[in-house]
């Protein structure tokens, strides 16, 4: 297994390179620079270019990279270009922790709910919960996010008045544990929001591998000899049934950070979404580049984890 993680990790290298490689082209192809579109008149262009020739937009391409990826091995992705004299590595950290919360509170909400319904849809298939479960996986796959955001805000927050609609906090002052619950209030529908097409697919994948492994003939067996129906399914179906989720969780820590652009510009959640958002509408080359740099790094570092939970899951996987 040791050797497996070591080849993985060499692996994982020159995939982040080429990720580095992608990230910056992708940057240097979009039209345009910073200073287009806010161009006044008035100022001498001289003044234009010598901010240019200070941030390096002059100077040769593979100039460029290199100084933007010797800068962000060192956890430096420089200046915003919008926010002058803040340092990208600053706004991303202020932005981070609300970015963070909403995607553990959307992963707990997304397990907690998928995984139990999936459960029992296989033990009672064709059942009215099997029925009504779905029904809400093809509607959980079918609606976008941002507009099932819009009619949650527009029932729950304008009509019925229950949770905030948007921010992490109703006001400032709040301390300790009124703080945790204002704090939890507006997470809420964020999360339920970013969690609705991820929760349908796993309860998918839940329903329909329980359903696999309990016509299996080791089920079979086990029942034989007398096991209990909760060891049947603990001890034996649900552990081979979680394999295929693992496999998603590895591209859901990326996707629920991807996700949380669309889905914290509707609720205007002070997190990296909305600064990814407003810095692509001003051009601020430098944090975007930097939060792509981090989708792309979480995705693989999340299929690294997802491959070696593996062998924890099943026993019956090794590497060597």
């Amino acid at each position: 297994m040791y050797q497996y993680i070591i080849r993985r990790i060499m692996v994982f290298i020159p995939m982040l390179i080429v990720l580095t490689i992608f990230v910056f082209a992708l940057m240097k192809a979009a039209p345009g620079d910073p200073f287009s579109g806010r161009l006044d008149p008035n100022i001498d262009p001289e003044v234009y270019e010598k901010q240019r020739e200070a941030l390096g937009l002059n100077d040769p391409i593979h100039i460029q990279y290199w100084n933007w990826v010797k800068g962000a091995a060192q956890g430096d992705f420089g200046q915003s270009i919008i926010y002058k004299g803040r340092a990208v590595s600053d706004l991303i950290a202020e932005r981070l922790v609300n970015t963070v919360n909403l995607g553990i509170m959307t992963l707990i909400i997304t397990l907690v709910v998928s995984i139990p319904i999936g459960i029992y849809s296989a033990r009672k298939p064709y059942s009215l919960l099997d029925y009504g479960a779905t029904a809400f996986g093809f509607f959980g796959l079918a609606v976008p996010n941002f507009f099932f955001g819009l009619i949650a805000i527009y029932v729950f927050s304008i009509q019925l008045g229950w949770l905030p609609s948007h921010g992490t906090v109703s006001k400032p002052g709040l301390e300790g544990f009124e703080l945790f619950q204002d704090k939890l209030k507006h997470l809420i529908l964020p999360s339920i929001t970013l969690g609705l097409a991820g929760t349908a697919s796993y309860m998918r994948y839940m329903r329909s591998e329980v359903l696999d492994v309990l016509g299996s003939d080791y089920i079979r067996t086990a029942r034989a000899k007398g096991m209990t129906e909760q060891s049947v399914l603990y001890k034996h179906t649900l552990r081979n049934a979680l394999i295929p989720i693992i496999t998603l969780l590895g591209f859901e820590i990326g996707a629920l950070l991807a996700g949380a652009v669309i889905t914290e510009g509707v609720f205007q959640f002070p997190g990296l979404g909305t600064l990814f958002l407003s810095s692509i509408g001003n051009r601020d080359y430098p944090v975007i580049m930097a939060i792509n740099l981090m989708l792309g790094v979480t995705i693989l570092v999340g299929n690294l984890l997802a491959d070696i939970f593996y062998s924890i899951v099943d026993p019956r996987i090794r590497y060597d």
